[in-house]
């Protein structure tokens, strides 16, 4: 593991067992400005990380490309790792937005789950260094960084179930809706380590929507 990687990993441990880092209430909503300031900064961390992976981002060079003090920049994001996992959030989000703008085109769920998550898969594909640096984050992610990952696992949530054309599902699609989750970003970490071709990945993907159809009510929802 690189030193600045060890480095973050035993900071939001140590974090994590930090008074100052117990559960707290929620938060105020941001400013306009405090709003402005945190989009430059994953613009920044998205930039240095497209650049070189996660090695490349460096607390002090994303302070500096965003034009904030570093002080500042810790108060928003406690490590790189929080950075990097809110990166992947935001990622998520413009995905999101460009997905809702020209919507799968699959006869069922299954079908316009799996182009959907094809779609985003291939969005993070054009930008490898990025992907890889997301995706490290989330493996060195420990509990402090708990609210950030939920957020991602939120935003994977709320894309496949605008691909699914459901605002109320069930527990059990809800349940196949998790592992599916769980099977694309698995396949994103053996696609990034080499280890499956995107042939594989879209079979993968494919099989695993195919849960979709085992968890349709029988009302044709």
């Amino acid at each position: 593991m690189p030193a600045e990687a060890k480095a973050d990993s035993k900071n939001t441990r140590q974090a994590s067992h930090s008074p100052a880092h117990a559960p707290q209430p929620a938060s105020p909503p941001l400013t306009e400005r405090q709003e402005a300031r945190r989009r430059r900064i994953l613009h920044a961390s998205a930039q240095l990380a497209s650049r070189g992976g996660f090695d490349a981002v460096q607390m002090r060079e994303v302070a500096e490309s965003s034009q904030v003090a570093l002080g500042t920049l810790y108060r928003y994001f406690p490590s790189k790792v929080h950075l990097l996992v809110a990166t992947m959030q935001d990622q998520l989000e413009h995905m999101h937005g460009t997905l809702r703008k020209k919507p799968p085109a699959g006869d069922t769920a299954a079908e316009r789950v799996a182009e959907t998550l094809m779609r985003a898969f291939r969005a993070l594909q054009r930008e490898p260094h990025l992907a890889d640096a997301m995706v490290r984050a989330l493996t060195f992610a420990d509990r402090s960084v708990s609210p950030e990952v939920d957020q991602v696992s939120r935003q994977t949530t709320v894309i496949i179930l605008d691909a699914m054309g459901l605002d109320d599902p069930t527990p059990a699609q809800l349940s196949a809706v998790r592992v599916i989750e769980h099977t694309w970003h698995s396949a994103l970490i053996t696609w990034l380590s080499g280890r499956a071709s995107i042939a594989q990945v879209k079979i993968d993907i494919e099989t695993v929507c195919r849960l979709i159809d085992l968890t349709t009510p029988d009302d044709g929802r």
